[in-house]
This record gives structure tokens, sequence and C-alpha cells, in this order.
């Protein structure tokens, strides 16, 4: 008989080795930037806003929707409607900023954000949007000039973006360069309030339908092609579910609406919730059917508890468009949802992030350009609600490949293509 014990000693010997090499994990957190929470922009606006302390060019709320340009370090962020919840007239805008990551070790970097341009947001004949609640008109209209934008996306021809109002809720499409809205993209009826309000309470009252106050569409995707937009509510509909008697939330169905960009038409999927309570935040596509989406609750620093982001897949969901109204919980009899697996915990004690100082909104998705070595760039920003004491902070993760096998990024077609061309002379007109 042959004996092999000393080969078997070599592998065992072999496998021990292995064993105590460090194992780097699929997603790791490479480094984090900030920018001041006292910071301004360059929109040349002056003064203060009416809670007397806000200055009207302060860089706040820009980590409430974050957008890769497909141009090397660039991307584009929409602040939310203002400080004191709609209480003030801020002005709408758009920001181009500039995010450096620049290495230190294989899994450390310098994350350098900068704000370098400033747009503000604009109807065709020149009126400005406004975060304030009160600047609605009678009925729920894109017409009006309210507006908290929430979600955004570079357009495939890269010269404009889509932006996800939570008011309405509605999507529009902006002009970099102007700041005008080109076009409002239609949702259907259930997504709408009929009676808006300046007070969430008195809206509640007047409806039965439609997104919950100040629960309106969240996050917005893009596929990779740019051909389909997916917008994700922040909860449930009124009509299916999403409050009990006592205005608690309870609901955990909240619906998607994938609107195709082109002929505007919809379909729409259910996506359950985790935990009763908590909200999304966001959704990024990872390819044409699978994306990720940002779930969390509301509580700051050592309280928060759940700040996950998950891997959903919509390619098996069952079109819920004709379902006028869906069930607290629990599917209705005959519909898939979208697949759901965890994909990042952002409270892992791996990260080192969890603790005191932890935001408690997380609000901005976006993959940036890879990095050298191959892994893809995920960016995750805070919502910083203009508190000046409180910086907008970006948090940079590297993802190996395996980890989303199918990622595709997203193609952002050149200006001189004939069909951008006639996008951009729209955009001129």
């Amino acid at each position: 008989m042959q004996r092999n014990f000393p080969q078997k000693r070599l592998g065992l010997l072999l496998a021990s080795l292995l064993c105590t090499l460090p194992v780097q994990a699929a997603v790791t957190f490479i480094g984090e930037g900030s920018i001041p929470g006292t910071a301004t922009d360059q929109s040349g606006l002056t003064g203060l806003l009416e809670d007397g302390v806000t200055p009207h060019n302060l860089i706040g709320g820009l980590g409430s929707a974050l957008a890769y340009t497909g141009k090397g370090q660039r991307y584009i962020a929409t602040p939310d409607r203002g400080p004191a919840d709609g209480a003030t007239s801020y002005i709408d805008r758009i920001y181009q900023l500039d995010i450096k990551l620049k290495q230190q070790s294989a899994n450390q970097y310098l994350v350098e954000p900068t704000v370098t341009r400033t747009t503000l947001m604009r109807q065709a004949r020149k009126s400005y949007f406004t975060g304030s609640a009160a600047a609605f008109d009678a009925v729920n209209s894109p017409d009006s000039l309210r507006f908290d934008p929430e979600g955004v996306r570079v357009s495939r021809c890269g010269h404009s973006a889509f932006v996800s109002d939570e008011y309405g809720p509605f999507v529009y499409e902006f002009d970099l360069e102007s700041g005008k809205r080109l076009r409002s993209v239609n949702l259907p009826n259930k997504f709408l309030t009929d009676f808006p309000s300046v007070t969430p309470s008195v809206e509640l009252a007047q409806n039965a339908s439609g997104r919950q106050s100040n629960r309106g569409m969240e996050g917005l995707a893009i596929t990779p092609d740019g051909r389909k937009l997916l917008g994700i509510m922040q909860s449930p509909l009124l009509q299916d579910g999403g409050l009990d008697a006592a205005a608690k939330r309870v609901g955990t169905n909240i619906r998607i609406a994938e609107i195709d960009v082109e002929s505007g038409a919809v379909r729409e999927f259910l996506y359950a919730l985790d935990k009763k309570g908590n909200g999304v935040s966001e959704i990024l596509a990872v390819n044409e059917h699978e994306l990720l989406v940002l779930e969390r609750d509301g509580k700051p620093g050592a309280e928060a508890a759940e700040k996950k982001i998950f891997k959903i897949d919509i390619s098996a969901a069952t079109d819920i468009r004709g379902i006028k109204q869906l069930p607290q919980t629990g599917m209705p009899v005959g519909v898939t949802p979208v697949t759901k697996s965890l994909f990042l915990n952002l409270l892992d004690p791996a990260h080192g992030l969890a603790g005191a100082s932890f935001p408690e909104k997380i609000e901005g998705l976006a993959f940036g350009p890879d990095l050298a070595d191959g892994r893809h760039l995920l960016l995750v920003v805070n919502d910083n609600d203009f508190v000046a004491t409180q910086p907008t902070r970006v948090f940079a993760f590297a993802i190996d490949g395996y980890e989303l096998p199918g990622f595709q990024a997203q193609q952002v077609h050149a200006e001189h293509s004939g069909e951008c061309r006639k996008e951009k002379e729209r955009a001129d007109d």
C-alpha cells in the first residue's frame, strides 16, 4: 500500500496557512469625505431664509439625491426642499460636484467632494421652483411651483437629468445647463393626492389615496441603457394600508413604478419592507432588472438599527398596476413581489461606521467609475437637513465584481448623436 501521509500533512499545512491570510470582504468600506454644514454655493443668492438662520446659498440637503454623470469624477446632486420642513421659500437647485478618490493603501482612500457649480431649477417661463409647502395650486398639478427633489439620474444623452418630486409625486426632466424643466413624466393617479395642503394632518384628513405626507417618490433609478426609470415610494400609499387609524405607519407594501422614458408606459411592482416603520430612501440600477434599494429607520447615531441596502430583482415580479389597493401586509393572491436579499448593512461593525455620530438620514446612492483594481465604486451620502453643525458625509465602498456579476455601468451617449442633438435642441428652445 502506498503511503501519502507527507502529502496529506503538506495539504493540511497549506490549508492552515491559507486560513490565516487576511480575507478581503466582497463589499469593503474604503473611505469617507465631507462637505462642511456651513459651506455656501455659487447660486449668487444672498440674505437669510424665513427661518432667520439659514443663508439662501447654504449647501444643505445635498445627500438627498446623487448621480454619476459618466464623466471622470463628476456627479450631480439635488438638495431637497430646504430647511424647516417646507416652511421656507428655498429655491431648488442642481449641484455639480467632483468627488475625487486618492488611494492611500489597498483599502484606504481619501475622499474629496467639492461643489463646483450651482444651477437654479425653473419652469420654462423662468419661475423658480421652491421647497415651500405653500406654493401649490388648488389641485395637485405639475404646474405647481412647490418641489421637493428626492431622486436624480442623468439621462442617456447626458445633458439633462430626471428628478423625482416627493410633493406630487411627479417626475420631471431638467436641462443641466440652464436648470429649465423640459417635461413632466406622468405617473398613474393612484400615486397622487387629490387635495394637497400645507399641513400634513389636514392633507391626511382630505385624502384617502395617494402618497402619505412627506412620503412620496423618495428614490429614482435609470436603467443602464437609459430607456426606463424606476421610481420607488418611501412608504406604502394611503390606500395600500400605509397608516392605521391613529396615523401610525404600519404598512409594508411599497410600489415601484417602472416608466418607459420614450412612451411613458408604466408597470408597477411590489417591494415589501423588512419591518413596519421602515422607509425607502433610494433605488439604484445594477442592470436592466437588478437594483439596489436603501431601506432604513428614522433613528440617528447609536439608536439606529436599520440602515441596509438590499439587492432586488424585478424580472419575475408581477405587474400590479391593475391592483387598486394592496393589503397592509402580506401578498395579494397571485402576486409575486420583487426578490430581495441583503447586500450591505451599513451598521455592520466590520465597517466601523456605527455609533453616536452616524447620520440619521442616509439617502443618496450612486455608482462611480471603477477603481484602478477593477472593483466597482459605490458612494453613499447623507442628507444633513441644512443643519450647519452637521456635515454632508460621503461614504465610499469598493465592491468585488463577483458580488455584482451582472453589473452594467450606465451608458451616457455622445451628445453629437442624432437622438441627443434633437433632445439638446428641445432644451435650447
